[in-house]
């Protein structure tokens, strides 16, 4: 939405500024409490208490303490909100909008793009006050400006955003005085240059099985004009047995969408064959800038698809703009505000400056200083992650390496071409939490390994990868101790088919999965009941000694100790019996290496709860694979600078079009038989 205003001038009309409309104020409409913090703050009297404030009263100049918001007196009022775009409050009220949702990232604007200042616009029915607040990068709370409103008039103020440099946010409050009044709309606008072409996109969705989901993204798309104004197509690449067009209601949600909707179905290449095929389909038909890659199994909040759009029309130069991931199960969680690598160790990890697992039902935007500074990435999860076509056709498609690092790697050899990836507050999603599972230790331990030991190989800047070969050998020792037989099986094939060359990438990358699956089936400790009764009773042959219950080591010389003690007892054989009986029932939780590695068996349960599995101590498996695994990673050693030369020159091809072409047309859509109506 773009607006245009005017200035007199010597008796002509004069257009001086045409103000484009790049982040609505917006509301839930769904009753839903437990993401209503997300748009509205209740506690309208709580700000941000800076972090010098803290250290004073800690007594020190170099201890920074956080500030807790208590939720205390807080209440969420849903019927406050009237529509997508309007807030009703009654008399003598006062809430604030300086949210996730609402509140307008001005050091992001500030750092990206040319954009100088923003205007706020706010409409309402009748007499109330808006005052507008900024932060600055510590977290401090300034009042900016005041404004009434009276019925039907609406206020605009135009803010700098030339001082936002490290960070902070614009957000105002909403007061009302002895008469109720709706809040009918509220906007910030950036001044559109000359000559201005908004940009429109593609989404390309990857699904393996989920078609339900799948049927809720045409929906939400289709019922959405402001989406269809931005959408050239939704393409859907099916990967699974269970195919979308058989859904109940699939034929009418496509048919809404018509031609913007796009069905591609193929054999199961993982996220990157999935993603690839979206980013390809998108580069061919060549009516989109951007394509949005958005998971299947998400909810999203379809401002946030606007947002990212409207966000990189007006970078400096083209720009990767991904969303946040919330918890799907705890709606106000977020996952976390940035994601960069360690290169050192070669592992991706939080930004310095950000903590995990934030909950904003807790400690609001307002009151939560550290998450005023801007946070600046190496990536963006490809569960909401919007690329330049531009971009695409510089450096390539997706890795093809299944699942695991495709998106970290895409915007690490962005970066190396010279663009930069932001996660921008105010766009995301809401997908279910990496705790819910452990990924490391089913069948996707080989793709962590394989591709893990692959990025870092194309772009480590330390000789032979720094840490990570050692980190990668310690982890296999930890597996080893837990009786995690099976994935370090697989992480062994991993290093196994690295050593290969680059040529195995492409070939294996449908076979991969269900070679790897049997494999996986042929060992206890991956093997799953849900029926707990099927095991034997839990008997321990041997007390523990002394009666000591076993603990996470205290520092980094005790777990070398407890570990080279595990190691000695994990190469000789078991006591008679001892592996005839489970020794204790562990909790997926508690299945860490430093307490099974006081075990000879154990059963241990899934991490989402479904069953368990019978972890058995076996001296001689565990003395194979160690020496398996410290010859693979010497020879990995061996040949580093040979290996990384290979997969670095052979990068262009392997992530080419064409390469990809060919890979899809190998493995077409196996034939399914149709299925009921509702898809299962």
């Amino acid at each position: 939405m773009s607006v245009a205003t005017k200035t007199k001038k010597s008796g002509t009309d004069v257009e001086a500024t045409v103000w484009k409309t790049v982040h609505r104020v917006v509301f839930p409409t769904d009753g839903d409490t437990d993401t209503l913090p997300l748009y509205v703050d209740f506690n309208a009297a709580q700000r941000v208490v800076s972090v010098q404030e803290e250290e004073t009263k800690a007594g020190t100049s170099n201890t920074v303490v956080a500030s807790p918001a208590s939720s205390s007196g807080s209440r969420q009022r849903t019927d406050y909100v009237q529509g997508r775009r309007e807030l009703r409050l009654p008399a003598f009220r006062r809430v604030s909008l300086g949210t996730y949702f609402n509140a307008f990232p001005a050091s992001y604007w500030r750092a990206h793009t040319a954009v100088e200042k923003v205007r706020l616009t706010v409409e309402a029915d009748g007499d109330a006050t808006v005052i507008v607040y900024r932060s600055t990068p510590r977290g401090t709370a300034n009042r900016v400006e005041s404004l009434q409103l009276t019925k039907g008039a609406a206020v605009t103020v135009d803010l700098s955003i030339m001082n936002f440099a490290d960070g902070g946010w614009y957000w105002f409050d909403l007061a009302t005085g002895d008469t109720a009044t709706t809040m009918t709309r509220a906007e910030w606008s950036v001044p559109q240059p000359e000559g201005f072409v908004a940009g429109t996109l593609s989404v390309g969705v990857t699904t393996f099985n989920r078609p339900d989901f799948c049927v809720k993204h045409l929906r939400t798309f289709a019922e959405s004009p402001d989406l269809t104004a931005v959408l050239d197509t939704l393409i859907v690449t099916d990967q699974g047995n269970q195919r979308v067009r058989d859904e109940k209601g699939f034929e009418e949600a496509a048919a809404n969408l018509g031609e913007r909707f796009k069905l591609v179905e193929q054999a199961n290449l993982g996220g990157s064959g999935g993603f690839a095929r979206g980013m390809h389909e998108t580069v061919k038909a060549g009516k989109s800038k951007y394509v949005m890659l958005l998971d299947d199994d998400v909810l999203m909040e379809t401002e946030g698809i606007l947002r990212a759009v409207q966000f990189a029309d007006f970078t400096r130069k083209p720009t990767i703009v991904g969303g946040h991931m919330f918890n799907l199960y705890e709606r106000a969680v977020v996952h976390n505000f940035g994601e960069v690598i360690n290169e050192y160790r070669f592992r991706y990890e939080s930004s310095g400056d950000s903590q995990d697992v934030h909950d904003f039902g807790a400690s609001n935007l307002r009151t939560t200083p550290w998450m005023h500074r801007r946070i600046d990435v190496d990536y963006n999860g490809w569960w909401m992650c919007l690329i330049p076509t531009s971009i695409i056709k510089e450096i390539g498609l997706a890795l093809p390496v299944f699942i695991k690092w495709d998106d970290v790697e895409y915007g690490i050899r962005a970066k190396a071409a010279g663009y930069t990836t932001v996660t921008l507050p105010g766009a995301a999603v809401w997908h279910m939490p990496w705790t819910e599972k452990d990924d490391t230790i089913d069948w996707q331990a080989y793709f962590h390994q394989r591709n893990r030991w692959l990025a870092t190989m194309l772009y480590s800047p330390y000789n032979r990868g720094g840490r990570m070969p050692l980190d990668s050998l310690m982890v296999d020792v930890r597996h080893l101790l837990s009786m995690q037989y099976s994935s370090v099986e697989l992480r062994l094939q991993a290093l196994e088919d690295l050593l290969e060359g680059p040529s195995h990438l492409h070939r294996n990358l449908g076979t991969k999965l269900p070679e790897i699956r049997r494999i996986r089936s042929t060992f206890s400790d991956a093997q799953v009941s849900k029926d707990l009764a099927k095991f034997p009773p839990v008997k321990r042959v041997k007390p523990p000694k002394f009666g000591i219950v076993p603990s996470a080591p205290a520092s980094m010389p005790a777990a070398l100790s407890q570990a080279l003690s595990g190691m000695l007892s994990a190469a000789r054989d078991p006591r008679d019996g001892s592996v005839d009986f489970p020794e204790a029932v562990v909790p997926a939780m508690d299945a860490r290496w430093w307490r099974l590695a006081r075990l000879n068996s154990a059963l241990v349960s899934s991490s989402d709860g479904s069953g368990a599995s019978w972890y058995k101590k076996d001296a001689k498996t565990f003395r194979k694979y160690l020496l398996r695994s410290m010859n693979l990673h010497r020879k990995l050693m061996l040949r580093w600078d040979e290996l990384a030369k290979t997969y670095q020159e052979e990068l262009p091809n392997f992530t080419s079009p064409e390469t990809w072409e060919k890979t899809f047309a190998a493995n077409p859509a196996p034939v399914v038989e149709r299925t009921t109506a509702s898809g299962k």
